[in-house]
């Protein structure tokens, strides 16, 4: 669950790791903060591919849940105190600073893990049956995308598809998926990843080109309120979350159940 990846400002994985209850919350990380940003915007509203990748940015540094719904909830607050005005906080961006400075005073507190169920205690976040169905959901959306691509005149994006349609099948077929959720993470998260390789290889250099171009005037007004690592990594997030749109290939993290 704590990969090794670009920490976007934060001590990550140690977050993730020792602070992190892996059983209560931790998949509902998306849809959670999804209905914090529409609970404190008081209307709902349709996040975009930026604000998937801020949220994923935020998932992958290991930040905290609980560290995120106080970062958003304290950046609403700053807002109010403005001068009345007639715009909305319309991104997640405008969160940032203070989701980063949430997730550093959670640092600091002990962390209330330590006084829940132990883990291995802990009951499953999902039932077999529902694992077992996102999985196979995947499997068949992974097979229409390697068709799909093989029909575009992908091969090997294509063969890159069907090989992790058939490691998915054989993490399907293992046994029972809820023996061991953190290490099934694990292995689907690092597939993500080759995948995420694979359609960036076969992307055209006026593909990537074109994504950039769209990311950079969605980060135009909030460009200012990030690092240059901060920008890169949620570059990398976006890029991805594009790629795999357009693709139609599914994630497979089961975060995405």
């Amino acid at each position: 669950m704590a990969r090794a990846r670009a920490t976007a400002g934060t001590n990550a994985p140690e977050l993730l790791t020792s602070r992190f209850c892996f059983m209560e919350n931790y998949f509902n990380y998306f849809t959670e903060i999804e209905e914090c940003f529409c609970r404190c915007r008081g209307t709902p509203t349709l996040l975009s591919p930026l604000d998937w990748a801020l949220i994923e940015s935020w998932k992958d540094a290991g930040i905290p849940l609980d560290a995120v719904r106080a970062g958003i909830e304290r950046a609403f607050q700053k807002f109010a105190q403005r001068k009345p005005r007639s715009q909305k906080v319309n991104s997640l961006a405008y969160c940032v600073q203070t989701v980063f400075e949430a997730a550093e005073e959670w640092k600091a507190v002990p962390p209330a893990a330590e006084y829940r169920t132990p883990r291995e205690q802990a009951e499953p976040p999902f039932a077999a049956e529902e694992v077992s169905r996102y999985l196979e959901q995947n499997l068949e959306a992974l097979a229409r995308a390697a068709a799909r691509a093989k029909e575009g005149g992908a091969e090997v994006l294509a063969a890159d598809l069907r090989d992790a349609e058939a490691v998915l099948r054989r993490l399907a077929n293992s046994g029972d998926l809820l023996a061991d959720l953190e290490g099934l993470e694990q292995q689907l998260s690092a597939m993500e990843d080759k995948l995420t390789a694979s359609l960036t290889r076969a992307a055209s250099v006026e593909r990537l080109a074109s994504i950039d171009a769209e990311f950079n005037r969605s980060l135009a007004r909030h460009r200012h309120t990030l690092t240059a690592e901060q920008i890169e990594t949620l570059r990398r997030q976006y890029v991805k979350k594009v790629l795999f749109d357009a693709h139609g290939v599914p994630r497979l993290s089961l975060f995405y159940l």
